[in-house]
């Protein structure tokens, strides 16, 4: 995974659009770069839109592009996480349109429901600051812990203030999570990186989030001031066509929600 770049990031301008501008989007593989490709492969042509699809691995450095000027766009995060990297780094990015919600879930390689997760447990969780506390949130609603009042999805490890089963969390990159299953008892694993490790979540996750209220929906993400640049406009009616949805459903089987 590449490492953040420590300073802040200036916004440069995007091109001046033209009827031949290629719209450079940044994406991670599974879902956000397929979910691209079939809109440029199917609907973009009849818009009158040219796509580029560059694939990210990472949660940092989609961002740091946009911001540095080398992407017109990127779609991977939920409008948390957006707020929280423009906070840390300095950006000026924009959440534009919400796309799909990649429910967050609790796999084990070594138990088969929650209530067999053993005394002193080990849990990877993700450890970017919002998947964090939004891993925390569902361990919580699902009483596993409690967290103190009023800490929702911003929660950290020291906000838990009940641990009956006395887990033990490890914090480790989002990327590197499904990979973690040989060597914790469970692991909390973001939608993206479960479904390209081969995981299905409907089916495998010992629990999962609800897509009722969810505030992580991912969606188109451009340099504050471009929001309403055409070819950004034509791009996010086309990422909520019914056919997108439809493509989403048929394609992910409940593992992947689109945004209401």
């Amino acid at each position: 995974m590449l490492t953040a770049c420590g300073a802040s990031q200036s916004v440069t301008s995007a091109p001046a659009e033209s009827a031949d501008t290629v719209l450079k989007v940044g994406a991670s593989p599974v879902p956000h770069a397929e979910i691209l490709t079939y809109v440029k492969d199917n609907l973009a042509p009849a818009a009158g839109l040219k796509l580029e699809i560059v694939e990210f691995t990472d949660y940092v450095q989609p961002n740091v592009q946009l911001g540095e000027g080398r992407l017109a766009a990127n779609f991977f995060q939920h409008k948390p996480y957006l707020d929280d990297f423009n906070a840390s780094k300095g950006t000026e990015l924009s959440f534009v349109t919400p796309v799909h919600l990649e429910p967050l879930g609790l796999y084990s390689k070594k138990v088969t429901e929650l209530s067999a997760l053993p005394d002193g447990a080990a849990v990877a969780v993700p450890n970017d600051a919002t998947n964090l506390g939004r891993a925390l949130k569902l361990l919580a609603d699902n009483g596993v812990i409690t967290l103190k009042d009023g800490a929702g999805t911003a929660a950290t490890e020291r906000d838990v203030t009940g641990n009956p089963k006395k887990l033990t969390f490890k914090p480790l990159e989002a990327a590197q999570l499904p990979r973690s299953l040989d060597d914790v008892d469970a692991a909390v694993i973001n939608g993206n990186y479960a479904i390209e490790a081969g995981l299905k979540p409907a089916s495998q996750a010992l629990v999962l989030e609800k897509a009722e209220g969810n505030p992580y929906a991912n969606g188109l993400v451009v340099a504050a001031g471009h929001e309403k640049d055409a070819n950004i406009v034509t791009l996010g009616k086309l990422l909520q066509d019914q056919k997108v949805e439809d493509f989403i459903k048929q394609k992910y089987a409940g593992s992947i929600i689109a945004a209401e």
